[in-house]
Order: C-alpha cells, then sequence, then structure tokens
C-alpha cells in the first residue's frame, strides 16, 4: 500500500536516544501506530489522551504503588495508546510480572530505557518528523486532488477515475453502481471477490480498520458507493480523505454523463411525440427501445404531467437539472423514463420493469421524494401539479394514457382540494363529470338542485350552501357539522330547517341526498377554479 504516512512503535526504536532501548512485553504490538509523543508523570490520564500517543516516564507517580502502576497501564490500553516507555533505575529499579503479563495479553509495547535519555529531544526529535510528514500528506493530496481534476476533464468512463485511486493508494478499489453488478479494481477471481464483498458488508455492521466506504450521493439520492479494502495495513486518515476527494469526483463525472445524456433526449422530442400520438406499432416502438438499450421487462406503462405554475416571473432555475433529478428518482423505482417537454410542461412515459401490483405506490414514493428534495425546497417561485394518466398494456397504447393524464390534469386544475399529484383511477365522480359536461348541459342540472340555495346566500349570505356541503361530508351528524362550522347547535338548527325550505323536507332521502352531493360535485368543477369567493360565480347560473 502505498502510505508512508503510517509511523509506528517499530520505527520510533530505530531512531536517535533509542540504541540501548529493550522492548520488555508487548512485542507483537510494535506495529502500532504512533501519532504523537507525551511525557507523563501522572498516575491517571484517561482525559488527557486521543489515542496513538507513546508515552515517556520516568515511573516517579507509581514508584512505590504497584496498584497504581498496573491501574495506569490498563487506562493506557483503554485509550488505545501507542506504548509506554520507562526510564529504569532513576525512580524505579523493575517491572512487576502483573504489568508485563498485562502488557503482552494486550499487545501493549513496554519499552525500557536502561539509563537517563533526554525526553525532550525525543519528543523535539518524533515531533518534527511527524508533523513534517503531516506537512507531506497535506501537500500530496493536494497534488492527487489537482491531477484528479485534470483527468476528470478527459475521462471516458468512471473505470479511467477507479484506476486512478488504485495507482494512489495500490489498495483493493470495489465500486458499488446503483442496480448494477460491483467493478473490482484490479480484477480477482470470483471467489475472492466474494470474499471481498461479504466482508464490505459485515463492515457496515461491525466497523473495519482494513475497510472503509464512501457513499456517492446524486439529486439527494444514493446513487453508488466506493470502497477500499486493504490486506494488511489498517487505512489511514489519509486513505480516507483520498477515498473521500475520489468519491467526490466520481459525482461530478457521473453527474455530467447524465447532463450530457439528458441534453442529447431533447433530440427525441419527435419521435416521443408521435409516440404519444399513437403513430407506432408495436415493432417500431420495440425497434426504438432497444436502440436506447431499453430491455423491456414488462409490457405496461403510464403516462405522467407534471405543470409548472409559476407564482412570479422568475422561471425554474434549471429545468435540465430538473429533468435529471426526475430521471434519476423513477430509475431508482423501477421504471425507465422517456420525457417530452412543452411550454410550461413535461410529459414522462414511464416503462414499468417491476411487478404491476405496486406501481401505484411507486409513483407515489418517486414522486413525494422530488417534491421532497433540495432542489425543489429552493423553487420558490414554482408549484407543480403532476397527472397520472392511466396504467395501459402493451405500449402501443401509450397514446390513452396520455389523453387520460390531460384529462386528470384539466380536473385537476378545477379541484377545491387540489392536490399536488392525482391519478386518473382516483378520479371517479369527476370523471363522470367531465365527461357529462361535453353532452350535457350542466348548469341547467345544477340550477335545478342548488338554485334556490345559491339565492338565498347571494341575498342574505346565509351561508346555507357552505352548511348544506359540510352536513353531507359529515354525514348527517349535526354535533360534527357545527363543530366544523364553528357555530352553536341552534344556529346549525336554524340553517337545517331553512334548507329543508329551500330543498325539501327530503333532502337527506338516499336518492335525492345522492343527486344533491353530485351537483355539488358539478359545482366545484364548474366554478372553483373561477377568481373570487364563490358568490360571483355562483351568480353566472341564476
Amino acid at each position: 500500500m502505498k502510505d508512508q504516512f503510517q509511523f509506528k512503535v517499530s520505527d520510533i526504536v530505530k531512531r536517535k536516544h533509542f540504541e540501548k532501548a529493550m522492548i520488555l512485553a508487548g512485542h507483537e504490538g510494535i506495529n502500532r501506530m504512533v501519532k504523537w509523543v507525551h511525557i507523563v508523570e501522572a498516575t491517571s490520564i484517561r482525559n488527557l489522551l486521543k489515542g496513538h500517543e507513546l508515552i515517556l516516564s520516568t515511573g516517579i507517580a507509581w514508584k512505590e504503588d504497584k496498584e497504581l502502576f498496573i491501574s495506569l497501564v490498563e487506562e493506557l490500553i483503554q485509550q488505545n495508546a501507542a506504548g509506554l516507555c520507562i526510564e529504569i533505575d532513576t525512580y524505579i529499579s523493575e517491572i512487576p510480572q502483573e504489568v508485563i503479563a498485562l502488557a503482552n495479553e494486550h499487545q501493549f509495547p513496554i519499552i525500557l530505557f536502561p539509563e537517563e535519555v533526554p525526553f525532550v529531544e525525543i519528543t523535539q526529535d518524533i515531533h518534527t518528523d511527524i508533523i513534517n510528514q503531516q506537512y507531506q500528506k497535506i501537500s500530496n493530496l493536494e497534488n492527487y486532488s489537482q491531477r484528479l481534476n485534470k483527468r476528470l476533464l478527459s475521462v471516458e468512463t468512471y473505470e479511467d477515475i477507479l484506476q486512478f485511486i488504485f495507482s494512489a493508494l495500490d489498495m483493493q478499489i470495489v465500486f458499488f453502481p446503483k442496480n448494477q453488478q460491483p467493478v473490482f479494481v484490479p480484477e480477482n477471481s470470483p471467489e475472492e471477490n466474494q470474499i471481498i464483498l461479504q466482508e464490505i458488508e459485515a463492515a457496515k455492521q461491525e466497523p473495519n480498520s482494513y475497510i472503509a466506504s464512501a457513499p456517492i450521493f446524486l439529486f439527494g439520492q444514493e446513487f453508488a458507493e466506493l470502497s477500499v479494502y486493504s490486506k494488511e495495513i489498517p487505512i489511514s486518515e489519509y486513505n480516507l480523505l483520498i477515498l473521500d476527494r475520489t468519491a467526490t469526483a466520481l459525482a461530478q463525472h457521473l453527474l455530467r454523463d447524465l447532463y450530457v445524456e439528458e441534453k442529447k433526449r431533447v433530440e427525441e422530442f419527435e419521435w416521443l411525440q408521435g409516440w404519444l400520438e399513437g403513430d407506432y406499432s408495436a415493432a417500431e416502438i420495440q425497434n426504438y427501445l432497444w436502440d436506447n438499450r431499453n430491455k423491456l421487462r414488462t409490457n405496461d406503462g403510464v403516462v405522467l404531467i407534471t405543470k409548472l405554475v409559476h407564482t412570479a416571473e422568475k422561471p425554474l432555475s434549471d429545468i435540465t437539472y430538473f429533468k435529471l433529478l426526475i430521471r434519476s428518482v423513477f430509475e431508482q423505482n423501477g421504471f425507465s423514463v422517456f420525457s417530452v417537454e412543452k411550454r410550461n410542461e413535461i410529459i414522462l412515459i414511464l416503462l414499468n420493469h417491476r411487478g404491476s401490483k405496486n406501481l401505484k405506490n411507486r409513483i407515489k414514493k418517486a414522486i413525494e421524494s422530488i417534491l421532497g428534495s433540495e432542489f425543489i425546497k429552493k423553487q420558490t417561485s414554482a408549484q407543480f401539479l403532476i397527472a397520472a394518466g392511466k396504467v395501459v398494456e402493451p405500449l402501443t397504447e401509450i397514446h390513452r394514457s396520455y389523453q387520460t393524464a390531460k384529462e386528470t390534469l384539466r380536473i385537476q386544475q378545477k379541484m377545491t382540494n387540489r392536490q399536488t399529484f392525482q391519478f386518473y383511477e382516483d378520479l371517479h365522480l369527476y370523471r363522470l363529470i367531465s365527461q357529462m359536461s361535453s353532452q350535457t348541459d350542466l348548469q341547467e342540472l345544477l340550477s335545478e338542485y342548488l338554485q334556490p340555495v345559491i339565492q338565498y346566500d347571494l341575498q342574505y349570505n346565509a351561508k346555507l350552501f357552505e352548511t348544506l356541503k359540510v352536513y353531507l361530508e359529515c354525514n348527517g351528524s349535526k354535533q360534527e357539522t357545527a363543530n366544523r362550522l364553528f357555530i352553536v347547535r341552534q344556529t346549525l338548527y336554524h340553517r337545517l330547517q331553512k334548507l329543508e325550505n329551500l330543498l325539501g323536507a327530503d333532502f337527506m332521502e338516499h336518492e335525492k341526498r345522492v343527486a344533491i352531493e353530485f351537483m355539488l360535485l358539478v359545482h366545484e368543477y364548474l366554478y372553483a377554479s373561477q377568481p373570487g369567493t364563490g358568490l360571483d360565480a355562483h351568480s353566472s347560473i341564476r
């Protein structure tokens, strides 16, 4: 592994002032990493250490207390110190066997100086080397980043970036693209790959100092993961920084590829428009999908229309980025996405790659993810309506889904309780009203059932129309109706009596009630999208 920054105990004992030193215990721990050197003459140092410190001491603090000595060594082991160097015959003449046994058990090096040594000179010598190495580390990291950024300008595939980090670290590199097979650099046998994958997976549950991973996010979604695996030496902070920089570079490269791909899709507009109009045969559609490397796993699809409703003159900040966001999220939920942009609408053809049973839930999940993204939250000047058409099969019927998506959007814009996204199959009575409106004079029907109430409200502002609507929604519960209208029961009784006088005492009987409820929906369909309080709209059917 190419990492010159692992300063170990075995390196320390080869330095000046350690010529006559001997390792008394913990020989198996001489590869412990050393990050700093401390001179300690205290009996408790638990709060003074950060880990990987080499401790120098004369032993004056515990020279006559074996139990205190043992306790100190236990603290050093618990705080992950690199080792303990003791000057013999100045204050202590021997090391208790219990301390030696404890050090051997935990592979904790204890080094003895047989004569007086200058601790200050030792710390200056080692610290100078450590600081120089830290400066070198920063320099190398900056150099790596600059070379990587230059490489980004010319690389064709992400494999080039994987080779680049491998050449820097000389460790096993594993790249996990979302919904694709992992990529190994260098290549191994299938058996070796399987073992590495199992160890990486296990490290997610229990951290492993020989394995490190960095997620790669695009549009707030985890798009891939980059892992490094070391067989011999624990992964250092320097390795982690290299991993982090490389993960960022991969994210930029993948985003660039997606952006270029999205730009190319603009050229597909005419063909996709013909598909939406029902111009192509099954064979033509199949050939088009093959040309776009899209292997069908099912034969069903659905059309969504995303309408951008601008509340200010400022448009959506980056329509291409918005389409990339849509594509990325829907693909992760099991759809292939083809898009057509028309003025303030983006028409999406979604081809299903999974089972049909949970298709609607996957669309909902994707839409919620898009609307909850940071990009959308920042678009304070725009609102969205998303209308989903009917799921169709085979794909030659996509034009039917498109027509129903347009119908959904039309109805959606007329609804009082407008939802951000709506499915055609959930519209029920609104679809019936929409069809009736092209063949029947709905205003005449509306006038027949609701004109007396509307006229009375216009004349006396009695709020009978609102009371009727809430009373029906509450299934005739007077208490619930009064609570929702924030009025006392006596006021409600007075209004209900007026409604009986205007609509007839039988207005709550089944058939008449259903007709009135239907007319309330008709009223909403015809007038909810008009400006004003609603009374202005009422006046048009007097």
